[in-house]
């Protein structure tokens, strides 16, 4: 079974998280690390996918400088979404050619790890036709979105991810139209529980249905680890005279 890393990164900036994604990705093109995924939360930060509308952030820059919230474009799919503290972000970098050519089936099975996690802490999650993401049923109201998804791929090798509402303060989905949605609310597996659940507890699940769908053995790895790797990857060649 192909060994597939889980890099824990902690509390990181959204630049930052962005920026190593793009060195991570170079080395997976030229085969000098093995799979990785990236666990991670981020400050409170507000990002627009590629084919994202503007319109669909809702507070002026003032605003959002009050809230502490920053804004970042990206080229990953989908509209716009919220990261904050609270949220299990995952950012797989993955040989998609290793695995199947198929960028439907690779969104879809990131929702089924998000789906068999939610599943752990006794809540059914399912899909909403048309609309990407992890969903649940809402009382007097249409589903609720648990866990968002923005990919991007290039080469067959895949960057961004998907963001799992654990803990996360949901007042600050107000600041947008969720994924461009406007009939549809953000939820989060503590309110859906109704009691204190860190994303520490909810990560390991998410992990180990990660490695099931994709037939990966997950194997544990600390930043500094994947750092050497990039750095013998990215350190020039000596050339003899």
């Amino acid at each position: 079974m192909t060994c597939c890393h889980i890099v824990d990164l902690g509390l990181i900036g959204y630049a930052e998280a962005s920026s190593l994604q793009k060195r991570l990705v170079a080395a997976r093109k030229s085969q000098a690390i093995e799979d990785v995924v990236l666990f991670c939360q981020h400050p409170h930060t507000i990002t627009l996918g590629r084919n994202g509308k503007r319109e669909h952030l809702l507070a002026s820059d003032s605003v959002l400088r009050q809230k502490g919230v920053e804004f970042h474009p990206t080229d990953r799919g989908g509209d716009i979404t919220y990261h904050g503290p609270g949220q299990v972000v995952g950012y797989p970098i993955l040989n998609l050619a290793a695995i199947r050519r198929d960028v439907v089936w690779y969104v879809r099975i990131l929702e089924e790890v998000m789906i068999r996690a939610t599943a752990e802490f006794g809540v059914t999650a399912g899909r909403v036709a048309g609309k990407s993401g992890v969903w649940v049923p809402a009382a007097n109201a249409s589903e609720e979105k648990l866990g968002a998804i923005g990919v991007h791929l290039s080469r067959w090798v895949t960057s961004h991810g998907f963001a799992y509402n654990v803990s996360t303060d949901l007042r600050y989905f107000d600041l947008i139209v969720p994924c461009g949605i406007a009939d549809r609310k953000a939820t989060s597996l503590e309110k859906l529980l109704g009691r204190a659940v860190s994303v520490h507890e909810a990560a390991p699940p998410l992990a180990k249905h990660f490695g099931e769908v994709f037939g990966l053995a997950m194997k544990q790895a600390s930043y500094s680890e994947l750092l050497e790797q990039l750095q013998r990857f990215e350190q020039p060649v000596a050339v003899s005279a």
